[in-house]
């Protein structure tokens, strides 16, 4: 099957923006820590520290969302690099968060339509607000739900029908009735003639004819969880795969973080019993995905699989957790296993033992 080349026009189109990059400021607090402001990286304050509520940015990339207080009242806006304001009381916020800049381009919501779209790094509107919900910008392009009904179910707000597609950042729509599963890794796009026969990829039609796929997460995971790791169960093997610090719970002292090769030397029997026993069809697990706990994995080896508001960045890096229920359904504890996906490939990162009989 003969691959084709796939190049976003986008990378090109905003390499001004990321050039500015090489000066992230980063976040400093006032005296009383209830207001912020920015200092570049030798330190120089760029702005005094007046931005407090829905200011959640840790790192300046490009754009941030802010909220200030003036004349006893609240504003919020999106402030670019340069100074400019845009988006006055339009940001989109989720989880009560407003949007994180992802590859220089933050999301905002129409306050009169109630619809979204997309600033660049500059603060142009990109995406005009035409859709009903966004995705973060990924690898230059974006899902895009349209024409749907937002409706409430008691506290909670949630959209029904619409049609839903993928676009780029030039609003072109590359896949029309898009039907997405949260496990698709768009950094892994190739397009083909045919349909891509990657087991470990999902396939779908473009509006040009060609085939777009993306590696599935979870089908990735269980592939390689099988063919790399359950197939060599030697602490070599497991050791290889384990991220340099396992954190573990351990009582009474809580989670603890020790090396991969102490951790491995300790609990070697307990892991590989563990693990054997995915093997087995009695066994009753379920594999679920996530990001990284920011109140948990907090050093700073743990940096990039975060963003600039240190929110896991779990479309690139997700956490898959292995959940071994236990034989006894009277026993309401579970062991969790957790693995990282790391640059190098997947890693065990954390272990929940049912029973306290981690050491």
């Amino acid at each position: 099957m003969k691959k084709i080349i796939f190049l976003y026009t986008f990378f090109c189109l905003n390499a001004a923006a990321f050039a500015q990059s090489n000066d992230i400021w980063t976040a400093f607090y006032n005296k009383d820590t209830t207001l912020t402001g920015f200092k570049d990286k030798s330190g120089t304050i760029k702005i005094e520290p007046k931005f407090s509520g829905f200011t959640t940015a840790r790192k300046f990339e490009n754009i941030i969302a802010v909220s200030e207080e003036e004349n006893n009242k609240w504003k919020s806006y999106y402030l670019t690099k340069q100074g400019k304001v845009v988006g006055k009381d339009s940001l989109y916020v989720f989880d009560n968060s407003p949007d994180c800049e992802n590859e220089g381009f933050i999301r905002f919501r129409d306050p009169k339509t109630d619809k979204m779209g997309i600033f660049n790094s500059n603060g142009k509107i990109v995406i005009p607000a035409d859709y009903s919900v966004l995705s973060k910008v990924h690898n230059g392009i974006i899902i895009a739900l349209k024409d749907a009904v937002k409706k409430q179910d008691g506290e909670h707000f949630f959209w029904t029908g619409g049609k839903q597609f993928v676009i780029d950042i030039q609003n072109k729509i590359l896949i029309e009735d898009f039907k997405d599963n949260n496990e698709l890794n768009f950094y892994s796009l190739e397009k083909t003639k045919e349909p891509n026969k990657d087991e470990t990829r999902d396939n779908f039609r473009g509006i040009d004819g060609q085939f777009y796929s993306f590696i599935n997460y979870d089908k990735e995971f269980k592939h390689w969880l099988k063919n790399t790791l359950l197939s060599d169960l030697s602490k070599g093997n497991l050791e290889k795969h384990s991220f340099d610090k396992i954190i573990y719970w351990r009582e009474p002292a809580g989670w603890v973080n020790i090396s991969k090769t102490k951790f491995i030397e300790q609990n070697f029997t307990y892991l590989k019993l563990k693990l054997q026993e995915l093997k087995s069809l009695k066994t009753d697990y379920f594999v679920t995905t996530d990001g990284l706990n920011p109140f948990i994995f907090e050093t700073s080896e743990y940096d990039i699989y975060f963003n600039n508001c240190h929110e896991a960045k779990e479309w690139m890096y997700p956490v898959k957790s292995i959940i071994i229920n236990p034989k006894n359904k009277a026993d309401f504890k579970q062991d969790h296993i957790q693995f990282l996906r790391t640059e190098n490939g997947y890693k065990l990162i954390s272990v929940s033992a049912a029973k306290d009989n981690l050491k």
